[in-house]
């Protein structure tokens, strides 16, 4: 496995995240702690969670699953780079969800109590909260890390513009602000690199895509479909509105002899600022299939038909402009 910083920071990290938003309902508990160990074992060292996930209102259940394998001991939780996300709703009350001061701490006390830790190495904002004073946020998050029950913060489905406000605000506080920021980020879509990108690398921050297969439509979708194994409606939506693409895509990894789902994640590696994609395994078997992907070298000539296949853009960030 290899390592990188997570954006300007010092903090070490694998270069692939284990997603965890599959845990409970897609995943049991007990097969969930199974993918944790096997992604130890293999040197993936980052975690990546949210108080919202598990879809129970309130109950944070893939946190608690997250936090029942920690209580197992053996180096778990010290090993562990966890990072978790607020912003989404916990309750009906109005003060549970968004990012006020209030909610930051009483959230990072809720997630705490469910991962069975004393504190989050990374604490992320998973949207931005157009309501909610800069000020206030950064002396909410100033006040977590004084405590030590947060180490670094980061962001997740920011514009350039948001990144660029809150780092200019957090600048201003002598305080360090974000470290990274989390976006949707594939072949398929790369609209970041329009503004996100560039901000991130101006600011320091390590971008961490989500949904890296594009919800498994850059994974061998058209594979699957020969092989009678179905999809959801939004994945069919996209493999018809993409398919000319998908086929040229897919016929590309037969020919370099790499499976998609390697070829798309080993894509986004090579990418500049790009710390490390979140896999989302629901099984080991998939766990391992994505570990397949730090083994995929891939050529200037394929990433050039890859771009011809998936256009960038254009030069970012002033390619709208021209």
């Amino acid at each position: 496995m290899d390592y990188t910083h997570l954006g300007r920071s010092g903090l070490s990290v694998s270069r692939l995240c284990l997603g965890t938003m599959n845990f409970g309902p897609q995943a049991t508990e007990a097969d969930s702690h199974r993918i944790m160990d096997r992604a130890l074992e293999q040197g993936v060292n980052f975690f990546d969670t949210a108080n919202v996930y598990g879809w129970r209102k309130g109950e944070g259940w893939t946190e608690q699953i997250v936090g029942r394998w920690f209580a197992q001991g053996g180096g778990r939780r010290e090993k562990v780079v966890i990072a978790t996300k607020l912003y989404g709703s916990m309750s009906d009350w109005p003060n549970d969800t968004f990012l006020s001061a209030r909610n930051i701490i009483s959230s990072c006390e809720g997630s705490l109590r469910r991962l069975q830790t004393d504190h989050l190495d990374l604490y992320q904002m998973h949207h931005i909260d157009l309501e909610t004073p800069w000020d206030e946020i950064w002396q909410a998050m100033e006040t977590l890390v004084r405590q030590g029950k947060v180490l670094y913060v980061g962001s997740s489905n920011f514009a350039g513009w948001n990144i660029a406000q809150a780092q200019e605000t957090a600048r201003a506080r002598h305080f360090q602000g974000l470290v990274s920021e989390q976006s949707l980020y594939n072949l398929m879509e790369r609209r970041i690199e329009m503004e996100v990108l560039p901000a991130a690398r101006e600011y320091g921050l390590g971008v961490i895509p989500w949904s890296p297969l594009m919800r498994g439509v850059l994974g061998g979708i058209l594979r699957k479909h020969r092989e009678g194994r179905s999809a959801s409606e939004q994945t069919q939506r996209l493999v018809a509105e993409h398919r000319e693409q998908i086929e040229r895509y897919e016929a590309l990894c037969d020919e370099i002899g790499s499976h998609p789902a390697d070829v798309g994640l080993a894509w986004l590696l090579r990418q500049p600022g790009v710390t490390a994609p979140i896999i989302g395994p629901r099984t080991l078997e998939q766990l391992d299939s994505n570990l397949g992907a730090l083994e995929v070298t891939l050529e200037d000539t394929v990433l050039e038909r890859l771009d011809a296949i998936f256009p960038a853009v254009g030069p970012a960030p002033q390619a709208y402009a021209w």
